[in-house]
């Protein structure tokens, strides 16, 4: 997937927080910069200075790599630090407690944030969470209610699909239709059944900051297995964006190349634009090959769940 989406201040960031630059002059010249100028401007941009704002979020990934088991030595290292003293003075002022306290582990998934200015964090595994002006957030119950209905027509369509020959779960119905470039071809009802599901792992993935997932098997009770496992990381992650008021956050992604930034609203609207195309398709080639199906109307899924 690789939505549009770079801007000055995501590219300022890039610099702040490459590997390689651990000095000023470092990351002013990747940025193409004088230190002078690229100091003022992520100052202006981020409301804190490009080594503060380096410190912390690399304190952010420290807390975090302690939190999945990391040693203390790697994470200082990690971290830049040239001695795991100087690590554990550090993250000591930052969090009030030293890296190996037993309550390091214990915190929700933001418990590795600090305060900072401008709400930009580390998000792991390897990204940035960029927080939106609260004045700007928004969402509402017909979100919620697309996602759910989302959801369990997915699943109905797949249980549909169960009832299908192989031949025609897999027969070519449209030659060379491709919904999204990043996706290929999706020729077949497998493809797209296959397609809804996939979209699901990889967003969900993302915004939580997990591995890229591993693709399985695509055919119906597969697909079932799989739906079953990541509809409810779904329906819970857009509740808590909800829940957070956080529809104009920016996820940025550094282990895109190169690195992408998404507003977690604009990825929900993706995910129920693209899924509402695949299913009205779907619904298309199960009536082609003989099977019954409803015309996937959310008035008429509402009123069935309110009987």
């Amino acid at each position: 997937m690789t939505p549009p989406g770079r801007d000055r201040l995501r590219e300022l960031l890039d610099a702040v927080l490459d590997e390689d630059n651990r000095t000023l002059s470092d990351m002013a010249g990747d940025a193409y910069a004088s230190p002078f100028h690229f100091s003022r401007q992520v100052s202006g941009g981020a409301g804190e200075s490009p080594v503060a704002l380096r410190r912390r979020v690399v304190l952010e990934r420290a807390a975090w790599q302690l939190r999945q088991g990391a040693s203390v030595t790697d994470a200082a290292f990690a971290a830049g630090y040239e001695s795991v003293e100087g690590f554990s003075r550090a993250f000591a002022r930052a969090y009030g407690r030293s890296p190996g306290s037993a309550d390091t582990g214990s915190a929700a998934r933001d418990g590795h944030w600090l305060p900072a200015p401008n709400g930009i964090h580390f998000h792991p595994p390897a990204s940035l969470w960029v927080a939106d002006e609260p004045a700007r957030r928004g969402g509402d119950q017909v979100t919620a209610l697309l996602v759910h209905h989302g959801v369990e027509d997915t699943r109905a369509l797949l249980e549909l699909a169960k009832g299908l020959p192989e031949e025609e779960y897999r027969r070519v119905r449209a030659p060379g239709l491709t919904v999204l470039a990043w996706d290929g071809a999706e020729e077949t009802l497998a493809a797209v059944l296959d397609a809804l599901v996939w979209s699901l792992e990889v967003w969900v993935a993302s915004i939580e900051g997990g591995e890229h997932p591993v693709r399985g098997a695509d055919d119906p009770a597969a697909l079932i297995d799989r739906h079953d496992a990541v509809a409810p990381r779904w329906l819970a992650a857009v509740r808590e964006i909800a829940r957070r008021g956080a529809w104009g956050d920016r996820l940025v992604d550094a282990l895109c190349e190169p690195p992408e930034s998404f507003v977690l609203g604009s990825v929900v609207a993706h995910v129920l634009t693209f899924s509402a195309h695949r299913r009205l398709l779907a619904r298309h080639w199960l009536r082609d090959a003989g099977v019954a199906v409803d015309a996937g109307d959310p008035i008429e899924w509402l009123s069935r769940r309110d009987r």
